[in-house]
């Protein structure tokens, strides 16, 4: 910003509870993969936050599951068995939010699939094709199918999950990262284009986190130690660190930022 501009923006006013920012009392959002690890902890977060949630993942029970859970906590939330691979699955999901809860203010894109570990040259295209089914496309025809609804509401908030994968390629990981990699500059286009609607789109890059999907990795010691030796936080991420930038960039309080990669790395990339 020139330093020439001496206009001063009123301060906020003493006694505005700062907190009440982070709160998202009245919003609805979706959680894809939404059912365990990163994806539960975020959708858990959101509704003790106060948003009525959909969440979704493949299998209906594992949805079923998490609905009863944060439903005997109080909290208002539906969910639907869908498989982001499929085109057709965002688009009901988009719609039958809008027929529960009247709306759409927050997405958070997180179901993801990796199926293969390995050498780029073993990677078969139909594995590609799933991995960036999933991954990349999914969350663009759910955040195409449900931008008009966001724009009937004023705008609205996505939060992308990518990986660190997706700014650095991690070992045996090429097409997952690649896949990442689109997922970030997803986000930058969304938040370019429809910043003028009000719709604000930011990624996380989480590192190692203590979650299923990412068991193969934790549970090999030699893989463990090799991450923790490099990271000055000497501990392996769980899904809560992952949760609380997923509410701040769904909030008010991230009012301001938009097209920005945030990492939840324990410092791995630093």
């Amino acid at each position: 910003m020139s330093s020439s501009h001496h206009t001063h923006e009123p301060l906020t006013p003493p006694g505005v509870d700062a907190l009440s920012r982070f709160r998202l009392d009245g919003k609805v959002a979706i959680v894809t993969g939404g059912t365990r690890g990163i994806g539960l902890s975020i959708a858990c977060t959101f509704a003790r936050a106060g948003a009525r949630v959909m969440l979704s993942s493949r299998k209906a029970e594992h949805v079923e599951a998490a609905v009863q859970a944060l439903r005997a906590e109080g909290h208002d939330v539906h969910g639907l068995a869908s498989n982001m691979g499929k085109p057709s699955d965002a688009h009901e999901l988009a719609a039958c939010t809008v027929e529960q809860f009247d709306g759409i203010d927050i997405i958070v894109n997180n179901a993801a699939t990796n199926p293969v570990f390995g050498p780029l040259q073993q990677a078969t295209a139909e594995a590609f094709d799933k991995i960036f089914d999933v991954n990349v496309k999914g969350p663009f025809e759910l955040c195409k199918t449900a931008h008009s609804v966001m724009v009937e509401r004023g705008g609205g908030a996505i939060v992308n999950v990518s990986s660190i994968g997706g700014v650095t390629p991690e070992a045996g990981l090429g097409l997952y990262s690649m896949s990442k990699s689109a997922l970030i500059s997803l986000t930058k286009v969304m938040a370019q284009e429809w910043g003028a609607d009000g719709i604000r789109a930011n990624a996380i890059c989480p590192g190692l986190i203590k979650t299923k999907f990412s068991s193969a990795l934790w549970q090999d010691d030699a893989i463990a130690d090799k991450v923790l030796g490099h990271q000055p936080l000497r501990r392996i991420g769980v899904p809560d660190d992952v949760a609380g930038l997923a509410l701040f960039l769904a909030s008010e309080a991230s009012a301001y930022c938009t097209g920005a990669v945030y990492m939840v790395d324990g410092g791995y990339l630093t």
